[in-house]
C-alpha cells in the first residue's frame, strides 16, 4: 500500500514537471516570434525611407533638364529668325501694294459677276408666269376666230366665260386674288375713294355704293387698291 501511494506521488510530480516544461517552451517559442516580427518591421521601415539627399538631388536635376530644354528652343526659334532674310521698308510697301491691287480686282470681278446675274434674273423671273399664260392667249385667237364666222352669239359668251374663268384660276394659283369692296365699308388700306355720291338708302351712307376699278391682292399684300365711288 505505501509502494502504491509512492508511486502516484512519483507520476503526480513527473506530470507538474512536464507541465512546466511545456508552459517554458511555448513561452520562450512566443518570446521568439514576437522578436523575429519586430526584427522584420524595423527592417522594412529602414528600407521604406528615402535618403532626402537622393530625392534633392533627383529634383534639381529635373529642373535642370527643364531649363536645359528652354534654352535649346529659344536658342532654335533665335535661330529660325535670324535665317529668315529682312525685307526692306519698299519692298513691304511693294507687297502691300500688289495684295491691296490684287484684292481690288478679285472685288470688281465679283461686282460684275453678280450684276449680271442680277440683271439674268430679272429678265427671266417671269418667265414661268408667261409660258402659263400663252395657253390662254391661244383660247382668245380662236374666240376671236369662232366670233368672225359664228351665226349664234351665245356659244361665243360661253367661250368667253370659259376663258375668263381659266385666266382667274391661273391667278388664284399665283396668290392673286380680288380684294371685295361692293357694299362693304370704306377701308383706307383697301381702298381708294374716286368719288361720293348721294344714296336715299340710309344703310349705304359711308359704305361702297359702286367699284370702278377692281383691287387685287398678292397673298397678303395689295398690289392694286380698288377704286370705289362711296355713298353720302
Amino acid at each position: 500500500m505505501a509502494k502504491i501511494k509512492r508511486f502516484k506521488k512519483r507520476k503526480m510530480s513527473e506530470n507538474n514537471d512536464t507541465g512546466k516544461t511545456a508552459t517554458m517552451n511555448i513561452e520562450q517559442e512566443t518570446n521568439k516570434n514576437t522578436d523575429d516580427i519586430k526584427e522584420s518591421v524595423n527592417f522594412e521601415t529602414e528600407n521604406s525611407k528615402v535618403p532626402e539627399d537622393i530625392t534633392k538631388k533627383d529634383i534639381k536635376s529635373d529642373e535642370t533638364a527643364q531649363v536645359q530644354e528652354q534654352e535649346q528652343k529659344q536658342e532654335q526659334e533665335q535661330a529660325t529668325k535670324e535665317d529668315i532674310p529682312q525685307k526692306s521698308p519698299e519692298e513691304t510697301i511693294k507687297e502691300f501694294q500688289d495684295k491691296y491691287l490684287r484684292l481690288a480686282a478679285e472685288f470688281d470681278n465679283y461686282r460684275k459677276r453678280t450684276l449680271k446675274e442680277k440683271m439674268e434674273l430679272i429678265k427671266t423671273a417671269g418667265e414661268d408666269i408667261l409660258i402659263n399664260i400663252l395657253p390662254v392667249i391661244d383660247d382668245f385667237e380662236r374666240a376671236q376666230q369662232s366670233i368672225s364666222s359664228a351665226t349664234d352669239i351665245e356659244p361665243v359668251k360661253q367661250g368667253i366665260n370659259l376663258i375668263y374663268n381659266k385666266f382667274i384660276d391661273f391667278l388664284k394659283q399665283r396668290g392673286i386674288k380680288e380684294i371685295e369692296a361692293k357694299e362693304k365699308e370704306f377701308n383706307t388700306e383697301f381702298h381708294e375713294a374716286v368719288t361720293k355720291i348721294p344714296v336715299t338708302e340710309e344703310a349705304l351712307k359711308g359704305k361702297i355704293v359702286d367699284v370702278i376699278e377692281k383691287g387685287y391682292f398678292l397673298h397678303d399684300k395689295v398690289i392694286r387698291y380698288s377704286k370705289v365711288v362711296i355713298g353720302e
